[in-house]
């Protein structure tokens, strides 16, 4: 069609458009959530469950329904007309006396016939003597109620190598619970973070400050003055204060508040919100534009000058940052994002200031390319991922299993900074010390001499807490309620997917979940 010619309203507005596919259409609230590449991630990821009590199938439900790729059900427990009553994945009476995670696998499989679903019937106690190489199969390993010796010789190998697969322990009885994700390290690309990149209002590149500065406000259209966004405002009055000021922003707080007063003075009507909205973002103007403290940090991590680690494509990219920050031009900052804030302008103006930062992100993306090792054979769409979200990148350095039940020092630390969390957590620990081998259920008495035992002479839990926390364990020891399970089932799924897709900042610590007074909390988090 040539320019200006008229087309038809109807054909226009009846334009058959290209319709999703029926797997975007099927996923398409979790794609707003974690993108192409974290439904990717789910749907090649293999889950083995160490149980199909009614916890662990409620936790796999959570996973079936946004599409793992696979997940099987590794035990060798009879179906009794207990979990009959509690397991909504099981066949009611018609599943008693026969192998529960059979019975499982088959209605799990009916939420997503995209998702591959087995049962095993081999203990976990047989599979660690005779195939221990068969966990290390899978991206993710959950346990539920696993007995402690159990847990512990399975947690110690998965944590003797690096690129075996992280480790989900789930312990819980009546209304209490917790749950702990076993890791070495855990790097984070997208971790959609709240804090926004940097605009760089104080450091403006050479584009964006040759626009503010060819505006001439004194002349402009009325109706273009109050259209002009709020960055470009602060970047022009900014430099205009630089040069009666030494260069310098403003210092304290008379300087802050002239400087406000200048933007205010630039006001040609009242109703000019875009002057208002810069008078509200005037702040931007004295914040140094730098590298922000908790990205520097990862800068020393040894794993980033060099040592072998689980994901070297990650501080490849790390090192890289690095040196990205070391430039004069970009002037020690972070690669530039190309997302800009909404704000007050006209669609021409805001169009116009998008395209100056997309241009120039693009020029530092390529720079960071340059830098990178030329060895290093990372995907482009990684890369640029990397750049888009380098202010918000994360490491999270994990702690074996059932160490920090070990460390007096840290135990004491968490007493006194999270009393109630430890003493759910420490009685936890005693229940399945004690339920370890014995059908007998502890007495109270019983699992206060064991959580003294746990935490060692010398240290203090607050009584009232462990009492709760004790009665409650020595009254229901084994029950493994449907409310908690569901409610269980949804916390750790959410937290097995920031694992698999590696988005969001999962859980670092025991996660303490107490129903009875309705709070949860996190304890032993790793120095």
């Amino acid at each position: 069609m040539a320019p200006g010619e008229s087309q038809d309203i109807e054909v226009v507005t009846t334009a058959i458009h290209a319709q999703p596919d029926n797997k975007t259409r099927r996923y398409d609230r979790q794609l707003r959530l974690w993108a192409a590449t974290g439904q990717h991630a789910l749907e090649t990821s293999r889950i083995l469950v160490l149980s199909s009590s009614a916890t662990s199938t409620s936790i796999m439900k959570n996973l079936v329904l946004p599409g793992i790729g696979h997940f099987t059900l590794l035990d060798p427990t009879i179906t009794t007309a207990r979990d009959a009553g509690n397991n909504f994945f099981l066949a009611g009476p018609d599943s008693i006396g026969k192998h529960r995670a059979q019975e499982a696998v088959p209605l799990l499989g009916e939420l997503n016939d995209g998702v591959e679903g087995t049962a095993d019937v081999r203990s976990v106690h047989d599979v660690l003597e005779s195939d221990p190489a068969y966990f290390k199969s899978f991206s993710l390993v959950i346990s539920h109620n696993l007995d402690s010796p159990t847990v512990e010789k399975l947690s110690r190998l998965l944590w003797t190598d690096p690129l075996s697969p992280p480790l989900i322990v789930v312990r819980s009885a009546g209304f209490l619970a917790d749950f702990y994700i076993q890791f070495h390290e855990h790097d984070i690309i997208e971790s959609h973070t709240e804090t926004a990149p940097s605009l760089r209002i104080d450091k403006p590149f050479p584009s964006l400050l040759g626009h503010a500065l060819s505006l001439e406000l004194a002349n402009m259209d009325i109706t273009d003055h109050g259209h002009i966004p709020y960055v470009v405002i602060l970047v022009r009055v900014l430099e205009d204060w630089k040069r009666s000021h030494n260069g310098l922003p403003p210092q304290n707080y008379a300087e802050k508040q002239a400087f406000k007063a200048a933007l205010r003075d630039l006001k040609r009507k009242p109703d000019e919100e875009n002057f208002d909205e810069a008078e509200a973002q005037a702040y931007r103007a004295w914040t140094t534009t730098g590298v922000p403290s908790d990205v520097a940090q990862l800068f020393t991590l040894p794993a980033a000058s060099g040592n072998s680690t689980p994901n070297s494509t990650f501080h490849t990219l790390l090192h890289a940052l690095q040196k990205f920050t070391e430039l004069d031009d970009p002037p020690h900052v972070l690669p530039l994002s190309s997302t800009l804030p909404d704000m007050k302008a006209d669609t021409s103006s805001y169009v116009h200031l998008q395209t100056l930062y997309k241009t120039r992100a693009d020029e530092e993306r390529a720079i960071f390319f340059d830098l990178l090792d030329k060895n290093a054979d990372i995907d482009e769409g990684v890369v640029e991922t990397f750049v888009k979200n380098a202010h918000a990148i994360r490491v999270l350095r994990g702690r074996r299993w059932g160490e920090f039940d070990a460390d007096k020092e840290a135990i004491a630390s968490a007493v006194v900074g999270y009393p109630r969390e430890s003493a759910s957590h420490f009685a936890l620990s005693a229940l399945s010390n004690l339920t370890s081998g014995s059908t007998a259920p502890p007495t109270a008495d019983a699992l206060l001499a064991e959580v003294q035992r746990i935490v060692g002479p010398g240290i203090e839990l607050p009584e009232k807490e462990l009492t709760d926390a004790i009665g409650e364990l020595a009254r229901a020891p084994t029950s493994d309620l449907p409310n908690v399970a569901a409610f269980l089932g949804g916390l750790v799924a959410q937290e097995a997917i920031k694992i698999i897709t590696k988005q969001y900042v999962p859980i670092n610590g025991y996660c303490v979940v107490d129903l009875v007074d309705t709070w949860t909390g996190v304890v032993g988090t790793p120095a």
